[in-house]
């Protein structure tokens, strides 16, 4: 070894030395990416998919006003005898059925985050950990809103009017927001253990289709054998469409309110823990 690499060999293991300590000694690194900025980032993730592919608010817009003129005016007058009669009955259902469907693409679209490789990038992220679920979750949220806006704009123009005013109105969509909420953490659950965006859409419906129809959302159980009315008496979509029916009809049941809310709780309990423990534990 020369005298001229003799020296640059302890030049180098002298700033070995320091890098080590100054890297020892120094806080970890701030990414700027803490748990609320992590979580909004990945709901503004949701938005800037709409905005490159607005056909994807279709299920916000073209379908809500469908489905308010189509239960209207074909089931109306053999319902209740008169499309304006059914539909200041129907009305609630039309919006709980509307927005409980659209829950489930929370979980087709983890579902094709795993099957395209992103889901492990946000993963290997220094980021706190939830930031992709719950951000996934807020996103949809701003959906549901729209296309609870578009029913009620739609009814409106064909004539409904809310008895409960304004306010019955806001009351009503902020119960079936947090209703929504709770319920999308199941279907976190279904797109993180089924293995295609098809499989969740099927699983998916196969729930729901018992959970929205098989309910008071658009016929009264009276009218439905005992049997039925047994499930419909407990279906949570029952629960729900009984409680906004009254906020938009101006005589809001504390009692019904309460169960819904009490209902999300434990729902967002349950099904919470369970998806950020399989997110967590999958490879």
């Amino acid at each position: 070894m020369t005298i001229h690499q003799a020296a640059e060999r302890s030049t180098f293991e002298h700033l070995d030395t320091r890098l080590i300590s100054a890297v020892a000694d120094a806080p970890p690194p701030d990414t700027g990416a803490g748990a609320l900025r992590a979580t909004l980032t990945f709901a503004w993730r949701v938005l800037l998919k709409i905005r490159h592919v607005p056909e994807q608010l279709l299920d916000a817009t073209l379908f809500p006003i469908l489905f308010t003129l189509m239960f209207t005016y074909v089931f109306g007058g053999a319902m209740i005898g008169s499309p304006e009669a059914y539909l200041r009955y129907a009305l609630p259902g039309i919006l709980a059925q509307t927005v409980v469907f659209m829950t489930m693409y929370t979980a087709v679209t983890l579902n094709t985050d795993i099957e395209r490789g992103s889901f492990d990038r946000f993963r290997s992220q220094p980021i706190w950990r939830p930031a992709p679920l719950v951000g996934a979750l807020l996103g949809d949220t701003l959906r549901y809103s729209v296309a609870s806006a578009f029913v009620f704009g739609i009814a409106t123009l064909i004539g409904y009017r809310a008895s409960g005013g304004l306010g019955g109105v806001a009351g009503a969509i902020a119960l079936l927001l947090v209703f929504c909420f709770a319920l999308s953490w199941l279907w976190l659950i279904v797109g993180l253990t089924v293995r295609t965006p098809a499989a969740v859409m099927g699983v998916s419906t196969v729930i729901l289709f018992p959970l929205t129809f098989v309910s008071s959302a658009f016929a009264p159980p009276e009218t439905m054998p005992a049997w039925m009315r047994e499930f419909v008496t407990v279906n949570p979509v029952t629960l729900l469409v009984q409680a906004a029916r009254g906020l938009l009809d101006g005589v809001p049941d504390t009692g019904d309110i309460a169960l819904v809310l009490a209902l999300s709780a434990v729902m967002t309990v349950v099904f919470a823990p369970i998806a950020l423990w399989l997110y967590n534990g999958r490879t």
